[in-house]
Formats: structure tokens, sequence, C-alpha cells
């Protein structure tokens, strides 16, 4: 659930992306969960790291490698690690823009693997915030969002979605939190179902399902074909719309749960 307080840092990036000059609401969600997935990927990058420190051990998930990427305009190499949402948010603006418009997008189409759902989904991902003003701005603004809780990103889409008088003509009707609640706890899934959700839109119910699970069965991660099950082949959504496609799909890898978990992406 989200704050009165993180409920007015958003409502604040909200009005600045339309001072800005992004006036489609459609447009400023899109461009609002990039930002978000771009912050999601290197934070989950430094988790394994620090895991990997603590134990001794190589890193498990390698997002943003060691190395060049590409060469800039001037022939300059362009680094993964200039890539990452904790090197970005300190740059100039003008730098900023330049990573994300010529190297963050192309990196963010081109990460999952040819021909799966995520990369077909992914292709048509635009960058469109015109000024490095307005993207400096807003990620100073959605730095200052804590984003720990684990469905906090569902929240905020949700949250912003609500604040769109056309969703409804768009056929996007949010569930209510305490409906999704109770429904699955009708349903009481168990760790060897296969669930579905043929309108899943940004996947309440299926994140709701998860947690069920993880709340009612403790060993659930002990047992290796049962964590297999949960994390590659239990969780199916289907929806119409590609833009809540790719969100879902941003969603799921900035929080490191395997892209086959939602066989939409």
């Amino acid at each position: 659930m989200l704050t009165g307080e993180i409920r007015a840092k958003i409502d604040q990036v909200w009005n600045a992306f339309w001072a800005g000059g992004i006036a489609n609401p459609l447009e400023v969600i899109e461009q609002f969960t990039y930002l978000l997935f771009m912050r999601g990927l290197d934070e989950e990058q430094t988790r394994h790291e620090n895991k990997a420190n603590m134990l001794g051990q190589p890193i498990e998930r390698v997002i943003f490698p060691e190395g060049v990427y590409r060469q800039d305009r001037d022939g300059k190499d362009v680094s993964y690690q200039e890539l990452r949402w904790s090197r970005l948010k300190n740059d100039d603006p003008a730098r900023m823009f330049l990573l994300v418009s010529e190297f963050v997008f192309p990196f963010l189409r081109e990460m999952a693997e040819a021909g799966t759902a995520h990369s077909e989904h992914m292709k048509g991902a635009r960058f469109t915030i015109p000024t490095p003003g307005l993207l400096a701005k807003v990620v100073d603004m959605l730095a200052e969002i804590p984003l720990e809780d684990r469905d906090t990103k569902g929240d905020l889409y949700e949250y912003m979605l609500g604040k769109i008088a056309s969703a409804g003509q768009n056929g996007q009707f949010r569930t209510p939190r305490h409906i999704i609640k109770l429904m699955v706890e009708l349903m009481k899934p168990t760790p060897q179902d296969v669930i579905c959700d043929p309108a899943s839109g940004t996947c309440g119910f299926l994140v709701a399902a998860g947690e069920y699970l993880r709340e009612h069965n403790k060993g659930l991660f002990r047992d290796a074909a049962l964590n297999r099950h949960f994390h590659d082949g239990m969780f199916h959504g289907y929806d119409f719309d590609q833009t809540m496609l790719r969100k879902w799909c941003m969603r799921r890898r900035s929080t490191g749960r395997r892209r086959r978990s939602l066989q939409s992406c």
C-alpha cells in the first residue's frame, strides 16, 4: 500500500512530465516505468554483487558486465557500468540524456534473448523525454521514492493508471487489492498448481497468488522441484495491451524473477 508521502512524490513526477511537454498520460506512465526498470536492474545487480562479496563466490546474475558496450559518436568507449542507474543519476543532465537515449534504450531492447516474448514486447520501447533538464528532474524525483517492498512497482503503476480519466475507456480497470486478496484466499493455491490470469493487466492477481504461496508454504523454496516450478512454470498471464505487457516484463526482470514465470514475457 502506498503512503501519502509516496503518492505525493508520484504526483510531483507526473506534474513534471506534463510541465515538460509530455501530455499523453499513457506516455507519462511508459516513460516513468522505463526509468523505474533502469533503477530496478541496477539494484538487482547490486544485490547479487553484495551476495557474491559476502560469500566469496562469483556473481550469479550479471546484468551489466565489465567491459565496453559501444562507442559514442566521437569514438569513445561507453562501458556497461555507465548504463547503471547509480552512475547515470550522478551525471550532468546532458551526459545523462545522451547515455539514456543512445545507449540505455538500445541495451534494454537487446538484453533479452532473441526470439523471446520479452524481446518482442520491448522492441518498440522508445525514449521520448524531450530535454536533458526534464530527464534530470524526473530522475532526481524517482531516486527519492522507496522501492523496497516487493510489489511497490505494481502499486505505483496502478496508482498512476487510476489517475487517467481514459483508463475505463481502454478497459483497464484495477481490481481493488482487498478483493484480489479475498479471491486468492478462497482459491487457496498450492505449490503444485499452475495459475493463469487471462486478462492480467498489471498482474495483481498473480502477484497476490505468489505472496499467498510464500506465506503459507514456508518450505516451498527449499524443495528443488517446487522452487523450479514456482519460478519457471507456475504463473501464466495474458493481456491484449502491448503497453501492459511491457510493464509486466520490466517489472519481472527488474525484481530478479525469471522471465518464464509469466508466459507473456
